[in-house]
């Protein structure tokens, strides 16, 4: 893939990438915390850590791998982020979407999403799978701020389809094949690292929120910007504050994604298996 009109920075990091592997990925899956797993599926992987990538920040978050793992999946070239970088670790908005910006270099045009999550939605528990439909972003941060090279396309894009609903079928059809029952709904991204009170919950759920993380929305402003098709999914980890009742336990949090890990990659293989060779 060309490396022309991106910065000198993701040039060098393509480079390094595309030395390891000849396979050139149009997919690529981004996998959050707790649910790291899908990678262990890939065919002939190459696995390189994000300290070995020029320019790659490197994920510090506990329960996270931090790599970017190239194989195939269903006879399909991928490339899977093992781990993501946040807002709440000091990383900028830029930073945080960095990858993407790399991934798109690569010659990725569909991204999938995934997130550890708490409900918001009443009906909601934990273990659930939520397909995203939409998303809030109150994080108070996005990649596209700043000085813009008007060479490259605007920054004032359409998000009235950040998530494409042509994936969204393609996940509903999948859901069906493979027996995995999932929730629809939206998610609200925040800054972190500390958990919600009740009060902002209740104000969360009254603007249409379903579930609330502290990632992804970065990444997909990223991924549309640079006309990426994308795909969502929330694992509901935890009912949020005020919900449940019960206070956060991080531990215990892991333990539900890590449950609902064979689920999620269940899902995205018959997904990716259902995608265009």
């Amino acid at each position: 893939m060309s490396t022309m009109g991106v910065s000198t920075a993701v040039a060098a990091s393509v480079r390094h990438i595309q030395k390891t592997t000849r396979l050139r990925p149009r997919i690529a899956i981004v996998l959050g915390t707790g649910l790291g797993a899908l990678a262990d599926q890939l065919s002939d992987p190459v696995v390189l850590p994000y300290r070995s990538i020029p320019h790659f920040p490197e994920s510090t978050v506990a329960n996270q791998i931090g790599a970017v793992v190239i194989g195939r999946l269903r006879d399909r070239p991928v490339s899977i982020l093992q781990g993501r970088f946040h807002l709440y670790q000091g990383y900028s908005a830029s930073q945080v979407s960095y990858p993407i910006d790399v991934l798109a270099a690569l010659g990725v045009q569909t991204l999938i999403v995934s997130n550890a999550a708490g409900g918001i939605n009443e009906s909601f528990s934990p273990g659930d799978l939520m397909l995203i439909t939409d998303h809030i972003n109150l994080s108070g941060a996005n990649p596209l701020v700043g000085d813009h090279d008007p060479s490259q396309p605007s920054p004032f894009i359409d998000m009235s389809d950040a998530y494409s609903p042509h994936l969204a079928a393609v996940a509903q059809a999948a859901a069906r094949t493979v027996g995995i029952e999932h929730r629809n709904g939206v998610y609200l991204g925040t800054l972190g690292p500390s958990f919600e009170t009740a009060a902002e919950i209740r104000f969360m759920r009254s603007i249409g929120a379903d579930a609330v993380g502290m990632s992804t929305v970065q990444e997909v402003i990223k991924a549309r910007y640079l006309a990426m098709e994308v795909l969502g999914i929330s694992c509901i980890t935890n009912m949020a504050t005020g919900v449940a009742g019960a206070c956060h336990d991080y531990d215990e949090m892991i333990a539900v994604a890590d449950k609902s890990q064979e689920r999620l990659s269940r899902w995205v293989d018959e997904i990716v298996g259902q995608l265009p060779k």
